[in-house]
């Protein structure tokens, strides 16, 4: 083991003693695939957090966004998640609610991910799925820090169209922290969401500098429609994607 090595390791193992007692209200955590992002159809481990401030009109994870839910959360220590996730032996944590950037203890847990060397011995992939609406600056701030560490931190991050009713929500200074290691993503509920993606992602400077996914609200807008539109706009910077995790669970809302 190489200094470096040991160091990242005694700061890892301290990190983890002291956040016993630091906890995060957990909706769920599970093994699947990606559904959606530059991951799709990767295995991850998923941990979901409960609550959000906002009210998407096609939120598909309500059950774990009401106040209720927090009350009954499982409340897990940093210590314990780590050591689940380094128990299910995939790359790949992802971090989703609600809306995870919330919780005051989510920096301490992502850098105690991050120290982890993962079960190939390349450090783990983090995925922050974050709503665009959460201040991201600390995140971004602590994925420098960490750049010594084994593992990787990514954001995937949403621009609420006008079909979410959330679109006077967003942070524009969230977007300006990404770059090509990350995600945004726009889920079109109609053709007026496809103008609108195409403004924000010229305002925002997104093309060829963030990669930038497209997919429909299920049930709503018809796939072809967006590849229809890329074509038209001549969209080569964009990627459609649908969320494959509901083609391939219809109707299952947890655990997948």
């Amino acid at each position: 083991m190489s200094g470096r090595d040991a160091a990242h390791g005694s700061a890892a193992l301290a990190s983890l003693e002291a956040s016993a007692d630091c906890t995060l209200p957990v909706a769920e955590r599970f093994v699947s695939v990606n559904g959606e992002g530059r991951a799709a159809g990767k295995l991850a481990a998923f941990i979901r957090f409960t609550g959000c401030n906002l009210a998407c009109s096609y939120c598909d994870t309500m059950w774990a966004n009401a106040p209720a839910a927090a009350d009954h959360a499982e409340r897990v220590s940093v210590a314990d998640l780590v050591a689940w996730a380094r128990e299910t032996r995939v790359e790949c944590i992802t971090l989703t609610g609600g809306e995870p950037a919330l919780q005051p203890e989510l920096p301490r847990l992502v850098r105690a991910l991050l120290a982890e060397p993962g079960p190939l011995g390349r450090g783990l992939r983090v995925e922050i799925e974050t709503n665009g609406a959460a201040d991201l600056c600390e995140l971004a701030s602590l994925r420098e820090e960490c750049a010594s560490l084994p593992g990787s931190l990514t954001f995937t991050v949403d621009w609420k169209l006008p079909a979410s009713g959330m679109e006077d929500r967003m942070l524009c200074e969230n977007f300006a922290l990404l770059d090509a290691r990350d995600t945004v993503k726009f889920v079109c509920g109609g053709e007026g969401d496809l103008v609108r993606m195409l403004e924000v992602s010229r305002e925002l400077g997104l093309p060829n500098r963030v990669p930038v996914y497209l997919s429909p609200v299920f049930g709503r807008l018809d796939p072809a429609r967006i590849v229809d539109f890329m074509q038209d706009n001549n969209l080569t910077w964009a990627t459609a994607q649908l969320q494959l995790h509901k083609i391939i669970w219809p109707g299952v809302e947890k655990g997948v």
